[in-house]
């Protein structure tokens, strides 16, 4: 078989891998996908319950423009996905019943935070504002939409002067408390750690682009988030690409020092020109994927994983204050709460709750029960440590206590729930202790660990979350372009 005839095979139909396989079958590459699912989405996932889908991934949608330039690239139009603008970056409660909306318009959000704590916050947002865009604006060309540099050659093409102006060698929770004296408004704005499954108190401030981000837009997939997995695997095979589902990938195999396809679980073996891997980097590195390419990339320590969840999935009346479509209930002592999950590798006692309510939204509110994901974040863990039913019984009792606390009691049901835990989660992606986000973003230079789409072994490349430029959907599908820009720059 020549080498003309054998595809590109993508391993995990992920939103990197998704966004690799349109971009290289738009450009004429033979694509071969294979997902050991039986849809695609990767993370993007959901789980019946009662009888109707329940969204248990990532629920919104930022950097609309990179999605629409993807879309187009590949001969499609984002658009007919009918994106819905959300008003509010998320509802913040505590369990004394303070609480805080914070709008996407900043003229709103100056407002509800002048309310919520004092002018002298206000000014301290507008600082908060002008930082998180000079660091996105610094980094955003250079770095996360490029292929991933050094610090030294970042410094370069960057310029010096503008990349030390975003204070780049200081911590997150530091930086904040100079900008907001009041700890409530820390905690709000800390929450960005998360979003990449790092905590607060080790995260460098260059975290703070993220808040820029979401301040450009947050959108909702009608229908879900999945539905923008579908629309992306229905562009790539109208360009050609083909999708074998339910087909796990067990092996990459190489010959003439070049990776050259892939054995699958039922032992049959599927050639390929180069290898895609849409999947948890460091498992290449451990053996999960054969000895042969456990080189071609860096090993990843536990302890430099990052957060894993516990989540609960519903369908639930609520009682109390309207919930937005993110609601978040904040820790009684934040520092307590991620040197819990951190340090100690347990869940915490008093933890941060986010409430994902996927039918509200532009002031709807639903006639009965209604779809709900429950969340925390918990360490990754070693099979060998899984966390005890009645550990996750308490656990659960803790977190639906803590959002009645803060005035919105949610009416659980036995049969109209779905509990996923680390260890679950381990089970759907394999190898690191269900870690959801790659390496952990833990000191400044943490942002260089994450290797970039070119690995050690010629014909083999990265996409996902544990590739540059990072965890989240927006970053997947930028890991996505540049691993099919790699692809298209070698010569099989």
């Amino acid at each position: 078989m020549g080498a003309r005839s054998r595809p590109v095979v993508v391993i995990g139909a992920g939103m990197g891998g998704l966004v690799t396989a349109a971009l290289l079958a738009a450009k004429g590459r033979d694509v071969l996908v294979l997902e050991r699912a039986a849809m695609p989405g990767g993370k993007i996932r959901e789980v019946m319950v009662d009888g109707v889908p329940v969204g248990v991934g990532p629920a919104l949608l930022t950097l609309r423009p990179l999605f629409e330039s993807i879309f187009s690239e590949a001969g499609g139009h984002l658009d007919r996905l009918g994106l819905v603008p959300e008003a509010l970056l998320g509802r913040h409660a505590w369990v004394d019943g303070r609480r805080l909306d914070l709008p996407v318009d900043p003229a709103a959000a100056e407002a509800a935070i002048g309310d919520f704590a004092g002018a002298a916050a206000v000014t301290g947002y507008r600082a908060f504002r002008d930082r998180a865009k000079r660091i996105h604006d610094a980094l955003e060309g250079p770095f996360l939409t490029a292929q991933r540099p050094g610090a030294l050659a970042l410094a370069m093409q960057s310029g010096l002067r503008r990349l030390l102006g975003t204070s780049p060698f200081s911590g997150l929770w530091e930086s904040l408390a100079v900008l907001f004296p009041d700890p409530r408004l820390r905690q709000v704005f800390a929450r960005v750690a998360t979003y990449v499954g790092s905590s607060p108190l080790q995260a460098p401030a260059t975290l703070m682009m993220v808040s820029h981000v979401e301040q450009q837009g947050l959108w909702a997939v009608p229908g879900g988030m999945p539905c923008l997995a579908e629309a992306l695997a229905a562009l790539a095979e109208a360009r050609g690409a083909a999708f074998r589902y339910c087909a796990e990938a067990r092996a990459i195999t190489v010959a003439g020092g070049r990776a050259a396809g892939v054995t699958l679980a039922d032992g049959e073996v599927v050639e390929a020109s180069a290898v895609v891997f849409n999947g948890d980097a460091p498992t290449l590195a451990a053996g999960r994927y054969g000895r042969a390419v456990t080189s071609a990339v860096e090993a990843l320590a536990p302890e430099r994983r990052s957060f894993s969840a516990v989540t609960w999935a519903l369908r639930a009346t609520v009682e109390g204050f309207a919930p937005a479509r993110q609601t978040v209930v904040h820790a009684d002592d934040p520092t307590a709460e991620y040197a819990e999950i951190g340090y100690r590798a347990k869940l915490p006692t008093t933890p941060t709750v986010t409430l994902v309510a996927q039918d509200r939204g532009d002031g709807a509110v639903p006639e009965g029960p209604e779809r709900l994901l429950a969340m925390i974040s918990a360490p990754a863990r070693a099979d060998s440590r899984p966390l005890t039913e009645d550990a996750i019984a308490r656990c659960g009792e803790v977190v639906f206590d803590r959002l009645g606390r803060a005035g919105l009691t949610v009416h659980r049901r036995p049969e109209a729930e779905v509990v996923t835990t680390p260890a679950g989660w381990d089970r759907l992606f394999p190898g690191v202790g269900g870690s959801l986000y790659g390496p952990a973003v833990h000191g400044w230079q943490a942002a260089f660990s994450r290797p970039g789409a070119r690995t050690k072994l010629p014909g083999l490349f990265l996409a996902g979350a544990s590739a540059h430029p990072g965890a989240g959907v927006a970053m997947a599908a930028i890991s996505g372009r540049l691993a099919a820009a790699r692809v298209m720059e070698e010569k099989a």
